[in-house]
């Protein structure tokens, strides 16, 4: 299992709308083999924003470097740079695989 996150740093007030951002997208995430869940998730907040992060599950890391190649890709993040007023600096990647047996 791969599990692909990117966490969001939302300026305070805007957090109603990115999270309308998510909801309304179209991800096609279903569409790509190897892809097994979605969640965008609220985290703390802090003086000036509040922490989010999308969370995707994989079968493995092939799986989600494949959906970063793809058409779905391109067109689920064709317009991203839209929202760049909603939080602070660039989302942060971060990719972790299952240890086995743990």
């Amino acid at each position: 299992m791969f599990i692909a996150m990117n966490r969001f740093r939302v300026v305070k007030g805007q957090e109603a709308a990115f999270e309308a951002v998510w909801k309304g997208r179209e991800t096609r995430l279903d569409e790509m083999e190897g892809f097994e869940t979605f969640r965008l998730l609220r985290g703390p907040e802090a003086e000036e924003h509040t922490l989010y992060a999308s969370h995707t599950v994989w079968r493995d890391r092939g799986a989600f470097e494949a959906w970063t190649r793809s058409e779905q890709f391109r067109e689920a993040h064709r317009n991203a740079g839209n929202n760049k007023g909603l939080y602070l600096g660039h989302p942060e990647f971060e990719g972790f695989e299952a240890v086995p047996g743990a």
